[in-house]
């Protein structure tokens, strides 16, 4: 038996028994919540003090490459690459305004509705894609997502399912923001088998 304080902890003292099955149900509830806290709260701190500027700046792109990645791989003429390109902007307006949003895809967004951040995920990009048919931009804007997935475990794993995520979805409101097939009045599918095929390549790359 392990005394500490005076407290028994084979299960004398103060009706505290150390074994699962039989601790005090009030006492677990009042303490389990509490302590989810606390780790959460140190875990999930990660902002651009943890990365390098390179790594931040593929964080930057990484939104944009979500949709490209959708894009690229079904183009929809230009109409379709409008109603596109506005369901990633949407998305990134939501994260801004939600309460809610993990705090590492809100520092992500924040920065790039800067005129410097937003300078540096462009020009990223277009050194990224310089060059490039559209079969090769989805399997770069892929690779730059399963590199960015990487970076997460390494430097901020308790955002990383939460930033992952939004990049997911991001690529889901793409494939969704166009119907493949129709014309300009409507008609199609919503999201195409090559849409869907993609989004599971980039689900793969993320690790999700």
């Amino acid at each position: 038996m392990i005394d500490w304080e005076g407290e028994n902890f084979a299960g004398e003292a103060d009706g505290f028994i150390a074994g699962p099955a039989n601790r005090k149900p009030d006492q677990a509830r009042l303490v389990a919540p509490a302590l989810s806290a606390l780790l959460h709260e140190e875990i999930s701190m990660a902002d651009k003090t943890n990365f390098t500027k390179d790594e931040w700046a593929m964080l930057l792109r990484s939104p944009m490459n979500a949709g490209m990645a959708i894009t690229a791989a079904e183009p929809s003429g230009l109409w379709g690459l409008l109603k596109e390109s506005f369901a990633g902007s949407a998305e990134m307006t939501h994260a801004a305004a939600d309460p809610n949003a993990n705090a590492l895809v809100k520092a992500v967004v924040a920065d790039f509705m800067s005129s410097e951040g937003r300078t540096a995920a462009r020009d990223g990009l277009k050194a990224e894609f310089a060059n490039s048919k559209p079969p090769e931009i989805k399997t770069k804007a892929i690779e730059q997502l399963r590199q960015v997935a990487a970076v997460l475990a390494a430097k901020a794993p308790g955002d990383a399912a939460a930033f992952k995520g939004w990049l997911r979805q991001i690529g889901q409101k793409t494939a969704e923001a166009a119907a493949e097939g129709g014309g300009l009045f409507g008609g199609g599918v919503q999201v195409s088998e090559t849409e869907k095929a993609t989004l599971a390549e980039i689900s793969n790359a993320l690790g999700i």
